[in-house]
Order: C-alpha cells, then sequence, then structure tokens
C-alpha cells in the first residue's frame, strides 16, 4: 500500500492558499506553536499563543476580538469548532481540529464564506484523520 502523506507545510500552500481563497494561512499547535505558515503572514507568537487559547475555549473571546499581525478583528461568532472574525473588507477563519488550529485570512477581492468552506473542509479532514 502505498500512502502519501503531506507536510503541513504544503496543508497550508496547497490546500489554503493554492485555492484562491485564501489569502495568508497557518497551522499552529493547540498549544500555540507555530507549525506551518504562509509567506508573509506575520503572525506573533503572542497572536499565535491566544489564538491557541481561544479556540480552546471560544466563549472567551465573544464581545471581544482577535489579533492577527498587530490588527484586532471583531469576533463575529464563536463555537467549538471554528470562530469568525473581521475588520473591514478583511477577516479569517480559524478552526480547531483534535491536535491543531487552521487559520485562513482573506481580504476584499476574497469572499468569506469562500474562504470559511475552504478552511473548514480542510479541518474536517484532519479531524477525520485524527488530528
Amino acid at each position: 500500500v502505498f500512502k502519501v502523506t503531506m507536510s503541513w507545510q504544503g496543508y497550508v500552500d496547497q490546500q489554503l492558499v493554492a485555492s484562491g481563497h485564501v489569502s495568508k494561512g497557518a497551522i499552529i499547535g493547540l498549544d500555540g506553536s507555530q507549525w506551518a505558515i504562509s509567506p508573509g503572514f506575520n503572525l506573533d507568537p503572542s497572536e499565535a499563543a491566544a489564538i491557541a487559547a481561544a479556540a480552546r475555549n471560544p466563549s472567551s473571546v465573544l464581545g471581544g476580538g482577535i489579533n492577527l499581525q498587530g490588527v484586532k478583528f471583531m469576533v463575529l461568532r464563536a463555537d467549538d469548532t471554528a470562530i469568525y472574525v473581521r475588520k473591514g473588507s478583511d477577516g479569517a477563519c480559524i478552526v480547531k481540529t483534535n491536535q491543531c488550529v487552521l487559520i485562513g485570512l482573506y481580504g476584499e477581492n476574497i469572499q468569506a464564506g469562500q474562504c470559511n468552506m475552504v478552511v473548514e473542509k480542510l479541518g474536517d479532514y484532519l479531524r477525520e484523520n485524527n488530528y
């Protein structure tokens, strides 16, 4: 049996960004450690730690915000599997799996729903494979 395994960076590059519906992407551990990130995504370690904490306890960010690349985004919705944030025409979909957190950013030329669908689909795939 031949099995192809993709690196974490491959998931960011080929599944998120290459979709055309995610402008920048990252995968971080539930502890906030950086597993993979797209070029130009300036995710500060303190932001990654805060995002991982929010993914573990989504109610903690309701009515507040999440910082990404030094910009505070308003939380639109947060539940046990995903957090959706927005500021102006920019936003992000943050999806928690069993072992990691996916972050997909979008800008004014990308529809939020398309970004969400791509990030959620990868999250579903990773959860189904015990990640």
